[in-house]
């Protein structure tokens, strides 16, 4: 079953975003709040890569990374539904390994529970 994953749209909501409460490690630097027009039925989260990472090739695969661990975390572990999520990935996330990746993103996705 595909996983109910949509992506934020407006800039009003990347802004308020920006705003909330933030956690941030070694690969990714997360934003997460409540936004007032928000389906509680699906995940509202965003993957944001910058220019200085890389080209396109660089940046996509960075998120694809992202957006296969947020597949796998939504069907391991309980994501809150309630929060809408801005993801930027750090350069890091290049040279490293997906699994250790994937377990850090996972520690920190359960410390916003």
């Amino acid at each position: 079953m595909k996983s109910k994953i949509l992506a934020l749209s407006k800039n009003e909501e990347f802004k308020s975003l920006l705003k909330q409460k933030k956690i941030s490690n070694k690969y990714v630097t997360i934003f997460f709040g409540k936004l007032a027009d928000k389906n509680k039925n699906k995940l509202n989260i965003s993957f944001v890569t910058k220019k200085k990472i890389g080209n396109a090739v660089k940046r996509n695969k960075i998120k694809r990374r992202l957006r296969n661990i947020t597949n796998d975390a939504v069907k391991n572990i309980s994501v809150k539904f309630e929060y809408s999520y801005l993801v930027i990935a750090k350069p890091t996330m290049l040279n490293n390994e997906y699994t250790i990746i994937k377990e850090t993103l996972f520690k920190d996705l359960e410390r916003i529970r």
